[in-house]
């Protein structure tokens, strides 16, 4: 097992999903070992339990396990696929954890559907910033993605990806800069032309 994740060691995330998706189990280690660590910091960031962390984890990689089949690498890199699963997880464990601890009785139906309303508009503006992220260039929406929903720091990033901690600074203000005026632009699907990445 260790000559095969030595093995694995070499290939890249994408290769790791897609054995993982022919049931390899030693290419779900493999990415458990890198990106256990910063699965673990995002979720233990979003419930501030350790063990609702480790579980909210848990879920998350057992859910990359099922549905790497799933997994198209056109769409953005594995890292960001695998972080975003461990995201939900976690928010999930959230909603569920507030729904337990809630006393019945203080659950009163509001008029207007109000809770509906906001978690309607909450996922319009999830869905229009991820279209906007889409159109970034990969590694300008790279360094976001990694940024914010992995919990990585600039520098963190810059060892990670190998690139001057400059190189990654750059990236993210232009990708930030770019998401802002596509966020700005009623028809931002057809308005947009690639710009150039340091």
């Amino acid at each position: 097992m260790d000559d095969v994740k030595r093995e694995l060691a070499h290939l890249s995330d994408e290769a790791l999903v897609a054995l993982a998706a022919r049931s390899e189990q030693a290419a779900l280690a493999e990415l458990y070992d890198r990106y256990g660590r910063a699965a673990y910091g995002l979720a233990l960031r979003i419930l501030r339990d350790q063990g609702l962390a480790e579980d909210a984890v848990q879920d998350a990689f057992l859910s990359v396990w099922r549905t790497a089949p799933r997994f198209v690498p056109e769409r953005g890199a594995a890292s960001t696929w695998i972080l975003t699963l461990v995201h939900r997880r976690a928010v999930d464990v959230v909603r569920r954890e507030q729904r337990r601890r809630a006393d019945p009785l203080d659950r009163v139906p509001e008029q207007g559907g109000g809770a509906v309303d906001e978690e309607a508009w909450v996922r319009l503006q999830r869905e229009r910033v991820q279209a906007a992220l889409n159109q970034l260039p990969d590694q300008q929406r790279e360094a976001l993605e990694l940024a914010y929903y992995g919990g990585f720091t600039q520098s963190e990033l810059a060892e990670r990806l190998g690139q001057p901690i400059g190189t990654i600074k750059s990236r993210m203000f232009t990708g930030l800069a770019r998401l802002r005026e596509l966020l700005g632009e009623p028809g931002m699907e057809t308005s947009w032309t690639p710009i150039s990445t340091t």
